[in-house]
């Protein structure tokens, strides 16, 4: 069993582990022993990587009650799954008629927001690691209603080249570097499933994301803009010397969700920007009108003009 650091992301990767409710607390035992017990309000989510781990219905009726998502990871810690409640926000079936009712224009500029978001953030994150952003800043003033040039497939052509090596290919099925991506995604995953479900959205309603296997498409829309504070420690571990998914690796990528990002208020941890980001969308399909509570990335560096490159 890993904890990120304030306790908030539970990770069971050893076999042989049960999990339970005792009182309000998670408990953790291999056989008759108990190997760790967690306050159920510390949690943001809980992440089975485990083939070999077993859990109690009473604490899975529990987390679902709490809004707390628990994470089923296939291979290369890809999530596969995901438990969420079927009650939950006291608005929720207003807000959800809401969101079904959102027309594809709303969508479109909806997605333009998000992918705006994450061009940014993917030139800030090569701007910590003293590589040209320029371009992406330009990029992504470029975006679109529904991103019809695909400036989000441009951004990424540049963006991984730069910030992991020539050499490198973003695969979902490899190992090494894309592992460890792979298991910081699915912290944002489940961070973000969770507000989602505290905003009384679907995540099963997607803005862009469909597929008929992935039941959670909302959830990978609105963590996109947050993949490169991932990306990011991704590439500190592997300039540190860890290329690949170890226990420390997992307790800093789950320290991703208590980052601070700036927001128009204040600088604020991940994991509240994406409450208040899931919170802004669901206001938006009640009023009509796209206007998300994104990080914001002070672009002034980005627009040098010594970091254009067109690579």
């Amino acid at each position: 069993m890993s904890l990120s650091p304030l306790g908030r992301v539970v990770e069971i990767a050893e076999d042989g582990r049960h999990l339970a409710k005792l009182r309000g607390f998670l408990l953790v035992s291999s056989g008759s022993t108990e190997l760790g017990r967690v306050p159920l309000d510390d949690l943001t989510a809980v992440i089975a990587t485990s083939p070999a781990t077993t859990a109690s219905c009473a604490l899975l009726a529990d987390l679902a009650d709490r809004g707390i998502p628990f994470v089923l990871c296939g291979r290369n810690y890809a999530p596969v799954g995901l438990l969420w409640p079927t009650a939950g926000h006291h608005a929720q079936q207003r807000r959800m008629e809401a969101q079904l009712e959102r027309g594809r224009a709303m969508a479109k500029r909806l997605w333009a927001e998000i992918v705006r978001a994450k061009v940014r953030h993917q030139g800030w994150a090569l701007q910590q690691v003293g590589q040209p952003a320029g371009a992406f800043n330009r990029l992504a003033r470029e975006v679109r209603a529904g991103d019809p040039e695909n400036i989000e497939a441009q951004a990424a052509r540049r963006y991984w080249p730069l910030l992991m090596g020539g050499g490198f290919h973003r695969d979902m099925e490899g190992t090494g570097v894309n592992s460890l991506l792979n298991y910081g995604y699915a912290v944002l995953r489940g961070a973000t499933a969770r507000a989602i479900v505290a905003a009384g959205l679907h995540p099963g309603l997607g803005i862009f994301h469909r597929h008929p296997q992935n039941a959670m498409p909302l959830a990978d829309d609105l963590m996109e803009p947050f993949r490169p504070f991932v990306d990011l420690q991704v590439r500190n571990l592997m300039d540190g010397g860890v290329p690949e998914v170890t226990a420390s690796a997992k307790r800093s990528l789950a320290a991703v969700l208590v980052h601070e990002a700036r927001t128009a208020a204040s600088k604020t941890p991940l994991s509240t920007c994406m409450i208040r980001l899931a919170a802004s969308l669901a206001e938006s399909f009640l009023v009509g009108s796209a206007d998300l509570d994104l990080p914001i990335v002070d672009s002034s560096r980005q627009d040098r003009p010594d970091d254009e490159e067109d690579t």
